[in-house]
């Protein structure tokens, strides 16, 4: 009997955990994509700040690129206004080939491909973005890009 009672609570937590519907798993894909829509529609207009909308604003958030890591929302935008300071260096984004992997109710993980189109260039990698729902909204807390 312990053990039924043991497993019951198991399988209990672990579909309260997940999402109960394929509805709902659609409907976390479809935010965190909106999340990755704005921030797309942000860079292209030269809005680093509304870019960095998506990000987490906590020193916990950490983003990897090449070999360096860096932690904080601020150093985050700081990286971002120093490597992109004028408009031709941040050139057209598009995110593509991204697959939305939901983990549960509060936590995703996004993998795709980043291309930068500009004049002189066409940059690409690809980045892993992991996201967490937070009270205000879906937000990224480890984005790890390469190119």
């Amino acid at each position: 009997m312990k053990m039924l009672i043991t497993f019951l609570l198991i399988l209990f937590a672990s579909t309260a955990a997940f999402p109960q519907s394929d509805k709902q798993k659609a409907k976390i894909m479809s935010e965190i994509e909106k999340v990755m829509t704005d921030q797309v529609a942000a860079w292209n207009r030269g809005d680093i700040e509304g870019f960095m909308d998506g990000y987490w604003k906590s020193e916990e958030m950490r983003f990897v690129s090449g070999n360096s890591i860096s932690m904080g929302w601020q150093a985050a935008l700081d990286r971002y206004k120093r490597n992109y300071d004028t408009k031709e260096k941040m050139g057209f984004l598009t995110f593509s080939d991204s697959v939305v992997t939901v983990l549960d109710k509060n936590n995703a993980y996004v993998f795709g491909r980043w291309t930068l189109e500009r004049a002189s260039d066409e940059p690409t990698g690809l980045f892993t973005l992991v996201f967490r729902r937070t009270d205000d909204g879906w937000k990224i807390i480890h984005d790890h890009t390469s190119s």
